[in-house]
């Protein structure tokens, strides 16, 4: 803030001039102080080709502990399914529906115009989505268009504007609390509890979008899917995971695989597995690569790095299997065998 004092005879004429930013800064404390308004969600919804990603369950449940109304919006084509569905999720009250191709295939800035005039329509105080590459794709462009900061990996909601999240490798919980108008949060799905769908049905209501919708900064050109029968690795009630102890390629097909199949479990790997190339980086469990929270989790010559606890460690019941004693990962078992991988992965497939 600058200010200029302009003598003139016989009166002082004081001219204050603010810059652009500190004019934000004064409108959104002056908004603040006129009273917080009541709680308001909206719920960008992933899916993928029309079906909701399992995540929502967990959305709908971060959105119900915030309170107040929850809208969802899905956005793309061939969504009707997806939006009849996450109309029947407890404490939905709105399902927004925006069918248009600009926004197929999560296009950032496409999504991000939509996002930010549903906001300036419907005030929400605030917009959450999951914490994976989908949010991670225009989340940030949201805020950086309404001004206001971005929590990431938002693990408990401990009231409108204070929250957990994880920090030095998920080693400790930081409490954050936000003054913006408009809080935006990437929810971290693993760690709240699912909802189920099948309840009444909320309104459904359409959207109206132009041509404008695209705004033709990106195309998208194609993706190349891995396609499995297996469950989505994510999502999986149990996951069998490997390390570098696996030697080889040949020891996650020879080994793990049986046991995935036999317990139908979902492979994971760590990243010092994937580095090797013994697998592809989309099996990776950890800081840089994906969090999951199955009901069993089956450690097979992983020693434990903190960076791979991070991805795993609100697993429910976890089994560490080395031949190193000493192996830090023990630490943290629920049951635990010290031996040869390549003699207990086998007998223990046989057994199952």
């Amino acid at each position: 803030v600058r200010l200029y004092y302009l003598l003139r005879s016989p009166s002082l004429l004081f001219v204050n001039m603010l810059s652009t930013r500190a004019a934000r800064v004064a409108s959104r404390f002056a908004s603040q102080m006129a009273g917080a308004r009541s709680a308001s969600t909206l719920i960008v919804a992933p899916h993928n080709g029309g079906e909701l990603d399992s995540s929502i369950s967990s959305l709908a449940t971060a959105a119900q502990t915030i309170g107040g109304e929850v809208h969802v919006l899905v956005a793309g084509t061939g969504i009707d399914g997806a939006a009849a569905e996450a109309a029947t999720y407890p404490g939905v009250t709105k399902v927004l529906v925006a069918d248009n191709a600009a926004f197929d295939n999560g296009i950032a800035e496409n999504l991000t115009k939509l996002v930010v005039d549903q906001q300036a329509a419907g005030g929400y105080s605030h917009i959450i989505t999951t914490a994976n590459n989908y949010g991670k794709n225009f989340l940030p462009r949201v805020a950086a268009k309404l001004d206001v900061a971005m929590l990431t990996d938002v693990s408990a909601i401990l009231g409108d504007n204070e929250y957990e999240r994880p920090t030095y490798a998920g080693n400790a919980i930081a409490t954050v609390k936000s003054s913006d108008s408009v809080q935006l949060l990437s929810i971290r799905a693993t760690s709240f509890e699912k909802a189920a769908p099948g309840g009444d049905a909320a309104a459904v209501e359409a959207i109206e979008t132009g041509a404008d919708a695209d705004l033709g900064l990106t195309t998208f050109e194609s993706a190349a899917l891995s396609t499995s029968d297996r469950p989505e690795l994510t999502s999986a009630e149990i996951v069998v995971s490997g390390g570098r102890g696996m030697q080889n390629a040949e020891g996650f097909e020879t080994l793990l695989d049986p046991l995935c199949v036999k317990l139908n479990a979902a492979m994971g790997a760590s990243r010092a597995a994937v580095d090797a190339g013994f697998v592809p980086n989309d099996l990776q469990i950890g800081q840089t690569g994906k969090v999951v929270a199955p009901e069993l989790y089956i450690a097979a010559g992983i020693s434990g790095a903190i960076q791979h606890l991070a991805g795993m460690k609100d697993s429910k019941t976890i089994v560490v299997i080395n031949k190193d004693a000493d192996a830090p990962f023990f630490q943290i078992a629920d049951y635990g065998i010290v031996g040869d991988l390549f003699e207990i992965l086998p007998e223990l497939t046989e057994k199952v």
